[in-house]
C-alpha cells in the first residue's frame, strides 16, 4: 500500500501482481461526494467507478439499481463523434453491452427489498492494450464494498482467453491477443466464494469440457482478486448504512393463508402452457389488498404474494419434481420450424417456436460497402456480420412505446450475433454483408436462444453457406439450502415465465452438434458451484441436439443457391498500381462506371475489387474493369472499333479504353493509298496485337487478323 497526503489530492494505492500484469486501484478525493469511488488501473487503461445510494426510498416495487458505463473520447486520445458533433451521445452498443456486464455482476448481491436508488457510474478514463470491462467490473465492486451502501460483495472478474491446439491459458488478454481471431474461447466470469454469479463465453465449437475448464481456471483467478479487494475494504471500508426493510402486517399474512394459499399450488402447477392461472390468482389478491386492507401498503403486499409464490415453484420442483406446466425436468416444450414462406423478396427467413416463445429471424445480404461501420474508443473497424433483436410490446400482451432500442434488445441481439458468428463463412469465399433480424412475436422465456435458432433457418433458407446449423437453449436452477446448510436444487431445461422470474438461474447455452459457440448467465443468488454449471453444460447439450433435428428436417442444409433478389456480388483481382487507374482522377471513372451499369464498387487495397449488383450489372462492370486493367500481349486478337482515320493508318479501340494504331501497310497484304477507302470511324474491324514496345504503345494488325477484310469492303 503506497498512501500520499498533500495539501490538495490525498490518496491510497494498492497494486496486485495478477496475470502478469500489475493491477492498481487508487482512492483519493477527486470525487469525494461520492460515497464509494475508485480508479483501477492495468497498464495504460484506467477506469474510474463511483456509487453512490439516495437518502430516501423511491416508491416501486423493484430495487432502483442503475449502473451506467461511460466512454469517453478523450480516453483513446482521439477527437471522435460524427463530422458536427464533437461530443459523446449516446452509448456505443459495446458501452451498453460492457454496462451490462457490470450491472449483471453487482446486482444479485444488493438486498432486492431495498428502496433507495443506488447509481453505480464506471468511466473509462483512458485506453490502453488492456479491455476497460474487466476493470470496471472489479472498479464497481471496490466502490461499492468501500462505501458505506450495504452489499454483499466483494465480486470479481476475470477474462480467460485460450488458443486452440495450447494447452495454457491467457489471463486477462489484451486487445491484440483477441483480435488476432486465434482464441477457440474467450471466457469473461465473475463470481466470489469459489461460486461463478456471471458468464460471456465466445467460443468455435468446443467441447462442453473445455468451457468447464475455463471456469474453474476463472474461478481461481478470481479468489485471488478477491482476496486483495477484501484486505483492501478491511482497512479503508466505511460502516454500511442500516436499511429498515418493511414488513407485512399480521393481517395481511392472516388473509394469505385463508384465502390464496390454498389454491397458490394448483394455480402454479396448473399443467397449462402460459401464463394465465397464475395470473387470475395474482389479480385475486390484488383486489383482496385494495378492498381488504386498506392500510397495507399495496407495493408491499404484491412484493409478498411474489415471495411466497417464489417459495412453492422452489419447493414444487426441489421436492417434488414439479414445474407449472406439468413437464418433466429435461423436457422441451412443443418445436416448430420454417424456413421461408413470409414473401418471395426477402433473401432468406426463419420462423421458430418453443412453446410460448415464437421468433421471426430475417436475412438482408449486401454489398461490401453495406458493412457498418464501427468507430468508437475500443473499436475501429468493419463489420460484416450483424444480427439485431427487436422485442415489442405486444409480444407479452402489452401496450408500451414502439421503435428504438433498450439495453435488453441490444444484449440479446448481441449474444445471438456471439453463437452465430462461429459459423459465418469468411469474406474470401462468401463477400456478402450479413444481417439478420429477428422479432420476437411471442415471448414466454428465452426469446434470445430461439432468435439463435430462427436465425440459424433464415441463413440456410438464403443459401448462406454456414458451417454448422446453430441451436440455443435456456437452462434454470431452482435452489436452496436444507436444515444442514448443504444446497438441494435442481436444473430445468427450457426455462418458461414462472421459471424464467422466480428461478435462480437464466444460463443460456447455444452451439452445433459439434459443440458450444455462446454462453451466457444471469443468476439472482449469489453464486453458483462449477460442479452445478457443468451440469446444466451437459443438458444443455442433450436439449441443444434435438433442437437442431427439428431445424435440420425442416432445412438439412443450405441452400445451393441465394435469393434471386439478393444482390450478386463478382471479384476481380487488380494490380495495386492499377486502383487509380480504375477510380479516376477525383473518383471520375469509377463513378462512370457505377452510372452506366448500376452497379457499385469496392477496392481494398490489396486490388480486390468487389462489384455488386442485381440482374446483370454486375458482370457488365467486371467486364469494363477488367478490359481496363488488362496486361495486353503480342498476338492477341480482338473486334476493336475504329475511333479516329488519319492518313498514316487508324487509332482502334479494343478495350474500355485500351487503343492501338493499325498502321496503312497493316490493313490489307496489299499496297493501300487510301486509308478511308477501307476503313472508316466507327467501324468494327477485326485486329491482332502486333507489339507493344517500351512506352506501353500498342500496334495493331487487321491484315495479319483477316487477309481477306479488304477484300470483303468489295474495294
Amino acid at each position: 500500500m503506497k498512501e500520499e497526503v498533500s495539501n490538495g489530492m490525498k490518496k491510497k494505492e494498492y497494486s496486485l501482481e495478477f496475470g502478469g500484469k500489475t493491477i492498481t486501484a487508487e482512492f483519493n478525493n477527486l470525487a469525494d461526494q461520492a460515497h464509494g469511488s475508485v480508479i483501477l488501473r492495468s497498464g495504460n487503461t484506467a477506469v474510474l467507478a463511483t456509487a453512490v445510494m439516495s437518502d430516501n426510498e423511491k416508491d416501486g416495487d423493484y430495487f432502483p439499481l442503475t449502473v451506467e458505463y461511460e466512454e469517453k473520447f478523450y480516453a483513446a486520445g482521439k477527437i471522435l463523434g460524427s463530422r458536427f458533433m464533437r461530443r459523446e451521445g449516446r452509448p456505443s452498443d459495446e458501452a451498453t453491452l460492457s454496462g451490462r456486464v457490470v450491472d449483471r455482476t453487482i446486482r444479485p448481491l444488493f438486498d432486492g427489498r431495498i428502496r433507495n436508488e443506488v447509481q453505480v457510474v464506471a468511466t473509462v478514463l483512458s485506453i490502453g492494450e488492456d479491455d476497460p470491462d474487466v476493470l470496471a467490473v472489479n472498479a464497481a465492486s471496490l466502490a461499492v464494498a468501500t462505501s458505506n451502501i450495504p452489499w454483499n460483495g466483494p465480486v470479481s472478474a476475470v477474462r480467460i482467453g485460450k488458443n486452440k491446439d495450447d494447452k495454457n491459458i491467457i489471463i486477462n488478454p489484451t486487445y491484440v491477443h483477441r483480435k488476432n481471431g486465434i482464441f477457440e474461447m474467450d471466457l469473461l466470469a465473475c463470481g466470489k466464494d469459489g461460486n461463478i454469479n456471471m458468464i460471456e463465453v465466445g467460443s468455435k465449437e468446443i467441447p462442453e469440457n473445455l468451457v468447464v475448464d475455463g471456469l474453474k481456471s476463472a474461478s481461481a483467478e478470481i479468489e485471488k482478486m478477491q482476496e486483495w479487494q477484501k484486505m483492501i475494504v478491511k482497512e479503508i471500508g466505511k460502516e454500511k448504512r442500516k436499511i429498515t426493510i418493511k414488513e407485512v402486517k399480521p393481517e395481511t399474512i392472516a388473509l394469505f393463508k385463508k384465502e390464496i394459499e390454498p389454491e397458490l399450488e394448483s394455480a402454479i402447477f396448473s399443467g397449462i402452457p402460459g401464463k394465465e392461472t397464475i395470473h387470475k390468482s395474482a389479480e385475486k389478491w390484488s383486489d383482496l389488498v385494495k378492498t381488504q386492507l386498506p392500510e397495507e401498503n399495496y407495493i408491499l403486499a404484491v412484493a409478498f404474494y411474489d415471495e411466497k409464490v417464489n417459495e412453492m415453484v422452489h419447493g414444487g420442483a426441489i421436492e417434488k419434481n414439479k414445474r407449472a406446466d406439468g413437464r418433466g425436468m429435461d423436457d422441451l416444450r412443443p418445436l416448430f420450424a420454417q424456413a421461408g414462406g413470409v414473401s418471395e423478396t426477402l433473401h432468406g427467413t426463419g420462423i421458430f417456436y418453443r412453446g410460448g416463445t415464437h421468433v421471426l429471424s430475417v436475412l438482408t445480404l449486401g454489398g461490401p460497402d453495406d458493412s457498418q461501420l464501427l468507430d468508437g474508443i475500443e473499436v475501429n473497424e468493419k463489420k460484416r456480420f450483424m444480427h439485431h433483436y427487436n422485442f415489442p410490446p405486444f409480444s407479452v400482451g402489452e401496450t408500451g412505446r414502439m421503435g428504438g432500442t433498450n439495453r435488453r434488445m441490444i444484449g440479446h441481439g448481441a449474444l445471438a450475433e456471439k453463437a452465430l458468428s462461429a459459423v459465418i463463412p469468411p469474406v474470401e469465399t462468401f463477400p456478402y454483408t450479413i444481417r439478420l433480424v429477428s422479432e420476437a412475436l411471442a415471448s414466454n422465456g428465452s426469446t434470445s436462444m430461439a432468435s439463435v435458432c430462427g436465425s440459424t433457418i433464415a441463413l440456410m433458407d438464403g443459401g448462406v453457406p454456414i458451417k454448422n446449423p446453430v441451436a440455443g437453449i435456456a437452462m434454470g436452477l431452482m435452489s436452496r439450502k436444507n436444515s444442514t446448510g448443504k444446497l438441494d436444487y435442481k436444473v430445468l431445461t427450457d426455462i418458461q415465465g414462472p421459471e424464467d422470474h422466480h428461478g435462480d438461474m437464466d444460463f443460456k447455452v447455444a452451439g452445433t452438434k459439434d459443440g458450444v459457440t455462446a454462453v451466457q448467465m444471469d443468476i439472482k443468488v449469489d453464486g453458483i458451484p462449477v460442479s452445478i454449471l457443468e451440469e446444466a453444460l451437459e443438458r444443455a447439450k442433450q436439449a441443444r441436439i434435438k433442437i437442431l433435428e427439428v431445424i435440420t428436417k425442416e432445412i438439412s442444409a443450405p441452400k445451393k443457391e441465394i435469393s434471386k433478389y439478393a444482390p450478386k456480388i463478382l471479384t476481380v483481382q487488380i494490380k495495386p498500381d492499377q486502383i487509380g487507374m480504375v477510380i479516376g482522377s477525383g473518383g471520375k471513372t469509377i463513378n462512370e462506371i457505377r452510372d452506366l451499369t448500376g452497379a457499385e464498387i469496392t477496392i481494398e487495397d490489396s486490388g480486390l475489387v468487389y462489384v455488386t449488383g442485381v440482374g446483370d450489372s454486375a458482370e457488365k462492370a467486371i467486364k469494363i474493369i477488367s478490359d481496363m486493367t488488362r496486361e495486353y500481349k503480342a498476338g492477341e486478337k480482338f473486334e476493336g472499333t475504329v475511333i479516329k482515320v488519319m492518313d498514316f493508318g487508324a487509332f482502334v479501340k479494343i478495350g474500355y479504353s485500351a487503343e492501338g494504331l493499325v498502321h496503312i501497310s497493316e490493313i490489307a497484304p496489299f499496297r493501300v493509298e487510301n486509308v478511308s477507302d477501307y476503313i472508316k470511324e466507327g467501324d468494327v474491324v477485326p485486329v491482332v496485337i502486333k507489339e507493344i514496345d517500351e512506352k506501353d504503345r500498342i500496334s495493331l494488325s487487321i491484315k495479319q487478323a483477316n487477309p481477306n477484310f479488304a477484300k470483303k469492303k468489295g474495294l
